[in-house]
């Protein structure tokens, strides 16, 4: 497998999980990688290998056929071998296998028996293959290719990994305090004499040469032959000066005796013995099956030139010109994957020979690839969002050339959202890229902050005929913060490009990322403002996107979640799992919704203007998907959010949020007030007379206020029986708190006022008014609601469980 580094996130604790390093278990704050779930002790990260799973091309590879991405162990003790059908997992132990893309599991002695192609699983109609995502990630780090918001602990550098490693071991090895033991200090190379960065192994006084060198091999998680490698001694001056004395040809160095002399050492070196030839693997960077690498003999004379030429009949290349191909040192960090190509003159052993002198655990983390040259053409994505809107492609141009000096030979605008106020880059040099990037976060344009996302390019010819690839958006301040967990499963579960933060740019780097891809869903896990916001920008770009209707699902996280009730994905999400939630994704009915359009419209009269009426200030239009509340309705949510804005940590609880809401609405239940001589109502250009109201309220959906039905289920002669795609809104009225509390207990229904399609508000004094939840106060004028543009296209929670063919 090509390597790929791990994108791991902040420190953690992580329960009933093991170290794939040290296979012990985590019981400190450990490290988890956001994309693949690889779990390891602070102390291993720097012995943990790149393996995680390639999410997209970056122009070295193209290729279509996907293999199993076997990953070790962390299996829940329920975990069934697709082989044997046994159990294979364990609480115990780190154990068993499992494929990080389709998700099946296996023993350790079976999983080589299983077909090597993936075919992605059960979810395989909604993972975007890896195959049609491309992305150039170099330069990058891999928190910004897959967008994961940055940490502060993050970005810990290796410094603080090397104090991490003394600490961790001398806690592992525990000083000890008898007598007949020895605590030594291991250095594995020059590189970690220069930073000081040891483990500590605890041996009998009385131990021989070899057994020595195996405990520091094994401090360093090396199985090589110990034969072949060696202690050397060095004194602290020594250490100061990096300079290391070499003990080769001391004639005290004898295998025979003891490590030990009567004044021990302060500190060991490992090295390697010097080889006349050896043995090493190279491996093809394209797939070839059923062969990872060849295995060469090279001798003190053999040169990269000379290995190439050995190694292309071995597979199969022989007719092939030797210009035509390079050799490549790839050095497999965990949190970095270096490349480097060898010269043609280069002496491969004595390259070895440097890598084992620098760290030898650096020569085990290090492959040779054969590489076909190739001219790569480098198109770096980049979105910059919080521009001004509106617009012309060269004033955007102008902008971006004065705040942060981009270069027009390198740097081109390929698309522009003018409502939006936001541009999408194509930039043809990693150095640029890496520039604008960072330039970016610390750049403001009229006050207002930018922001930039890389995003990947998604070549749609190469999606499957059947695959309708699922785009989902998570809001990880929604509910209570289970944000970011579904963020990590939904990276895990699918491929991680499909999947986006919304505050990271919103959804348009999203849509914008999808909108060639002629079929896909969408996910939205929030609460209804969050729903809203998503509908509001698919509506805005509909036209830009091949695919113009792609139906959305929910997931809700908010508080209210009534959209999420009536579509039957359930009050608020409480922790289910979510691979059974992206099955129910897959499994649910398309149904029609109406959206309706609000143009607010204020007519503030000002003294010793024209007919007493100033300018008016612009219409403000939103868009409305479940209700519209004026009055008391609308007057409680502005309390309840002026409460949050000013404690917003405390608001992470549905139970504290409700709490609030009742005591907002205790305050206000001697209220009298008269709203229907503060406003008039005209429904389908019909005057309606409005009874005695505190609350008029516009319904699209039969759920309000977390789950009432306002409008009640008896049947009426008057009204057509209420539903989301009939291009009616029902309107209701409510006498106070008192009457919203007892449509909340489910004891009355509010007073149905009328039923249409287009509605005119005079608003005669300053009244609150909230739409989905989002309120303020409106100055005297009008407000019209009437349909919006097309009917969305929603999920509904399907109700019987479908039987659909597995993995």
């Amino acid at each position: 497998q090509v390597p790929v580094a791990h994108c791991f996130g902040p420190p953690g604790h992580y329960k009933r999980k093991f170290c794939t390093v040290c296979r012990k278990s985590l019981e400190s704050p450990a490290f988890r990688c956001e994309v693949c779930e690889l779990h390891v002790h602070t102390d291993c990260i720097p012995f943990a290998c790149s393996d995680c799973r390639q999410c997209h091309q970056d122009g070295h590879q193209d290729q279509d056929t996907y293999h199993h991405h076997w990953r070790e162990g962390n299996l829940s003790s329920s975990a069934r071998c697709e082989v044997c059908k046994k159990t294979c997992g364990s609480s115990e132990v780190l154990s068993g296998m499992r494929c990080e893309w389709c998700g099946i599991l296996a023993h350790a002695a079976c999983y080589i028996i299983v077909t090597p192609e993936c075919t992605f699983g059960r979810l395989r109609n909604m993972i975007l293959p890896p195959s049609c995502v491309q992305l150039f990630s170099r330069n990058f780090s891999k928190l910004h290719c897959f967008r994961i918001s940055e940490n502060l602990q993050t970005e810990s550098d290796e410094d603080d990994d090397v104090d991490g490693s003394t600490q961790g071991s001398a806690k592992d090895v525990q000083i000890s305090t008898d007598s007949s033991k020895q605590t030594l200090k291991i250095f594995d190379g020059n590189d970690a004499v220069k930073r000081n960065q040891f483990r500590l192994i605890s041996v009998p006084r009385i131990a021989k040469n070899e057994e020595v060198v195996e405990a520091a091999l094994r401090a360093y998680y090396i199985n090589d032959d110990q034969q072949e490698y060696e202690l050397q001694t060095f004194t602290q001056q020594a250490l100061l000066s990096d300079d290391v004395i070499n003990r080769n040809d001391a004639a005290e160095d004898s295998n025979l005796g003891s490590v030990f002399r009567e004044s021990v050492p302060e500190a060991w070196i490992i090295r390697a013995k010097p080889k006349d030839e050896e043995v090493i693997r190279i491996y093809p960077a394209w797939l070839k099956v059923g062969m990872a690498y060849v295995s060469l003999r090279v001798n003190k004379s053999s040169t990269t030139q000379t290995v190439i030429e050995e190694v292309l009949p071995l597979l199969g290349r022989q007719t092939e010109c030797l210009q035509n191909f390079k050799l490549v040192e790839v050095l497999m960090g965990s949190k970095q994957v270096q490349r480097m190509v060898l010269d043609n003159q280069e002496l491969i052993l004595s390259r070895l020979k440097d890598i084992r002198k620098t760290s030898i655990r650096q020569m085990n983390q290090t492959r040779f690839y054969i590489v076909e040259n190739s001219e790569s053409i480098v198109r770096v994505n980049l979105f910059v969002g919080g521009l001004p809107p509106q617009l012309s492609p060269e004033e955007y141009t102008n902008i971006l050339k004065d705040e942060l000096a981009i270069k027009t030979n390198v740097v081109s605008v390929r698309h522009v959202y003018q409502a939006q106020g936001a541009v999408v880059l194509e930039i043809s040099c990693f150095s640029e890229a890496e520039r604008i990037y960072m330039l970016v976060k610390d750049t403001t344009v009229n006050d207002k902050p930018l922001n930039a996302v890389v995003i990947p390019e998604v070549m749609a010819s190469k999606i499957p005929q059947n695959c309708c690839p699922l785009l989902v958006f998570v809001n990880p301040k929604s509910g209570g913060l289970k944000g970011r967990d579904l963020l990590y499963s939904f990276r895990k579960l699918l491929n991680p490009h499909q999947v986006f933060e919304l505050t990271n740019g919103g959804p348009l780097p999203g849509f914008h990322t999808f909108s060639q891809v002629p079929s896909f869903r969408v996910l939205v896990c929030g609460g209804d403002g969050t729903v809203g916001w998503v509908l509001g920008a698919l509506e805005e770009i509909r036209h830009k996107l091949v695919c113009s209707e792609p139906s959305v699902a929910i997931l809700p996280l908010g508080t209210g979640n009534d959209l999420g009730r009536v579509l039957r994905w359930g009050a608020g999400y409480s922790g289910e799992d979510p691979y059974s939630v992206l099955v129910s994704v897959d499994e649910a009915d398309d149904v029609l919704m109406d959206r309706w359009t609000i143009l607010l419209d204020a007519e503030e009269p000002v003294e010793g203007a024209e007919n007493g009426v100033a300018e008016p200030e612009p219409p403000k239009i939103v868009q409305m998907n479940n209700y519209c509340g004026l009055g008391i309705d609308a007057e409680l949510s502005l309390d309840f959010h002026h409460a949050r804005e000013e404690e917003p940590g405390k608001f992470n609880s549905r139970f504290h949020n409700k709490g609030v809401y009742v005591k907002v609405g205790l305050q206000k239940i001697s209220h009298t007030r008269n709203l229907h001589r503060d406003i008039k109502l005209q429904v389908d250009q019909h005057e309606v007379e409005l009874p005695s109201i505190e609350g008029l309220i516009f319904i699209n959906i039969p759920s309000w206020g977390s789950g009432a039905d306002l409008w009640g289920s008896e049947s009426d002669n008057r009204f057509e029986k209420p539903r989301i795609d009939d291009g009616l809104l029902e309107v209701v009225g409510v006498t106070g708190v008192v009457h919203m509390g007892q449509v909340q207990g489910g004891f009355r229904s509010g007073i149905r006022i009328a039923q249409g399609s287009y509605f005119r508000v005079t608003l005669l004094k300053p009244i609150p008014v909230q739409v989905d939840g989002e309120p303020w106060i409106q100055a005297p004028g009008q407000i019209i609601i009437s349909a919006a543009g097309p009917k969305v296209h929603m999920l509904k929670k399907s109700k019987q469980k479908q039987k659909k063919t597995g993995s």
